[in-house]
């Protein structure tokens, strides 16, 4: 057998029609410039426009609140109106915003122009659910684990990237990495229009109301579940670095090392993984797999305070090759459940329901981590690990009674009440 090159390798995970492979591109291109800007912006703040550190922190936590609202009623926009034209539109005032940022001089402007950032972000993923729910062709977990490959690589290339502005630290070098940023997002809506269909809105049911994904509790429930295993992001890129830098006598250099394993463990794993979770049933039993490895990863990080300074870099890589793996089940888990439980017809605002939920769980997550993990040192991680596997347990029974309260096709077909030939799939461009 012929071992594939690495250009080949690369060209063999992008998806084989126009609309994916854009979505791919325009997603990559613009995590590229999240990585840019996410690892440099609270240094900008502090040091270049200085701001103090807590006024930053509450712009922060007020822009991230308020931009929780914005998740149904842009879902309900692409629902209504089609995903790409709502799309678009976040990924300019996107755009915009990110500009807006090389400006402020207060905390008011900063809070404000963060306020308005983050109502776009969050209006973005449930609009860009819907469309990547639309594009997902017949294998839809396959193309979402490609999209979510490219997703993590953009993030650690822009990682990277900023590294030069970090060790530069001047204003026009942070300003650099700000307008790259903007412009990634208007190079990414600039993608979509030209490579990806102005998908119509599907018929929808003559009961179909703006807010029902609120009173589908299985969803709901699962939503609740996947913002609790949230958790588990943070406790790589927050608990753990606190924990090797305060408890450890580990080298620093173990810090960056965590960063990376995490990272190359998901860009190579969740194209092969995530293909092969489709179903809402296959996404339970993920769910449950990924809280079982979180169970083993968290005592393993927690002993690298009891072994040699030359023994802790290696364990800590080993919990967190394990951490990482479950971060791969528990991502295609909620591909699966996120997108197979909501009706074709809604997902935009199932899409922003879930939005909703993981950013909800990634703002508690510092607080949760810190006071109840650090506080209780080795029995926090003990019981973190077990609350991991506690929730995870609870995938497939939320899966199968999701998957009970689901209409069959013959329900389906009378709701629409023979619409369906109303509207073309696609609009003219």
């Amino acid at each position: 057998m012929i071992a594939k090159s690495p250009k080949q390798r690369i060209s063999s995970l992008l998806a084989p029609n126009g609309p994916q492979r854009a979505l791919i591109i325009s997603s990559f291109i613009s995590r590229v410039g999240n990585g840019l800007f996410n690892t440099a912006a609270v240094l900008y703040f502090t040091l270049v426009v200085h701001l103090p550190a807590a006024q930053v922190g509450v712009g922060l936590t007020i822009a991230g609140l308020t931009g929780l609202l914005a998740g149904i009623p842009a879902g309900n926009l692409a629902d209504r109106y089609g995903p790409r034209t709502v799309w678009l539109t976040t990924l300019a005032v996107q755009a915009v915003t990110m500009a807006a940022f090389v400006f402020i001089d207060s905390w008011v402007t900063f809070t404000l122009i963060a306020t308005l950032d983050r109502l776009a972000a969050t209006a973005s993923g449930a609009a860009g659910g819907a469309l990547i729910a639309r594009a997902g062709g017949e294998r839809p977990a396959a193309f979402r684990a490609k999209l979510r490959t490219f997703v993590n690589l953009g993030v650690v290339l822009g990682t990277l990237g900023a590294a030069f502005a970090l060790s530069v630290n001047t204003r026009p070098a942070y300003t650099a990495l700000i307008l790259a940023n903007a412009a990634s997002f208007a190079c990414a809506g600039l993608i979509v229009l030209i490579g990806v269909p102005n998908y119509q809105p599907l018929p929808r049911p003559k009961e179909h109301r703006g807010w029902a994904v609120l009173a589908d509790r299985p969803f709901v429930s699962f939503v609740a579940l996947y913002g609790a295993m949230g958790l588990q992001y943070q406790t790589v890129s927050l608990l753990l670095p606190i924990w090797l830098s305060a408890h450890t006598d580990a080298p620093r250099w173990t810090v960056a090392a965590v960063y990376a394993v995490n990272s190359g463990v998901c860009v190579l794993l969740q194209s092969r993984i995530g293909s092969r979770v489709e179903t809402p049933r296959q996404g339970g039993r993920a769910f449950r797999l990924a809280g079982l490895l979180f169970l083993v990863s968290c005592p393993l990080m927690a002993l690298t305070a009891d072994v040699p300074a030359w023994i802790a870099p290696g364990l800590a890589i080993l919990a967190v090759c394990v951490h990482s793996l479950g971060e791969v089940w528990e991502s295609s888990a909620g591909s699966a459940l996120g997108f197979g439980l909501a009706p074709d017809h809604a997902q935009g605002q199932y899409q922003g329901l879930f939005g909703i939920g993981f950013d909800a769980g990634q703002a508690l997550a510092p607080v949760i981590l810190t006071a109840a993990v650090l506080g209780l040192g080795h029995t926090g991680w003990l019981l973190l690990g077990a609350f991991f596997a506690a929730v995870g347990a609870t995938g497939p029974l939320v899966a199968a009674w999701a998957e009970r309260t689901r209409p069959t096709s013959q329900d389906t077909a009378r709701a629409t009440d023979g619409r369906s030939s109303e509207a073309p799939l696609l609009a003219s461009d």
